[in-house]
């Protein structure tokens, strides 16, 4: 799969509250379970749209993404206090306190090499949790990437095992995946 970015030109689709037909916030929540002193980082943060519901419920979040221009529109659209935007890949992430959890929502295709699983379990307190939701290479392809840009769950388990995160959860749905893990 090649890597690719959300064209920051048509990021205001990534503010559309039909997203949450797809992931709702309490499933994104569920599937790394954050504490309020929690060091999380989102994962192709985007526009902050998930973002947003993880700083709710976290102590410290970093907007992990490659496009500045997402940082900037984010900004724009008001950070909350406690997330720090970080511009770098997820193979480099520059952070340099361990990470309670890791979440990434409908990103996952744009990055997933081991080189990037093998940043995210290094970056990983121990027993630190894995969140992921994206789209479904066995979906129907009528929303999301094209399908042949997409995982399915067990690629996913794959990519996790191979770097040390043990999958506690992971399943295909209607258009997307959903994986809960722990280091």
């Amino acid at each position: 799969m090649g890597f690719h970015t959300f064209d920051p030109a048509r990021a205001d689709q990534l503010e559309d509250p039909t997203r949450y037909a797809y992931v709702s916030v309490d499933e994104l929540l569920a599937l790394f379970d954050p504490a309020s002193d929690d060091v999380v980082a989102d994962l192709g943060s985007g526009t902050g749209f998930y973002t947003d519901d993880v700083a709710a419920a976290a102590g410290t979040v970093y907007a992990v993404d490659v496009q500045p221009e997402m940082h900037d529109l984010y900004r724009e659209k008001g950070l909350p206090e406690n997330v720090t935007p970080v511009t770098a890949t997820v193979e480099s992430l520059p952070i340099d306190e361990p990470l309670d959890a890791v979440v990434s929502t409908m990103t996952f295709h744009e990055f997933a090499t081991p080189a990037a699983m093998d940043a995210i379990a290094d970056a990983l307190a121990p027993g630190g949790r894995v969140g992921l939701a994206d789209w479904t290479r066995t979906g129907a392809g009528d929303a999301g990437p094209p399908l042949e840009e997409r995982y399915a769950a067990a690629d996913a388990v794959e990519f996790c095992e191979a770097a040390g995160i043990s999958v506690q959860r992971a399943e295909d749905r209607r258009e997307t995946f959903v994986l809960e893990g722990r280091l």
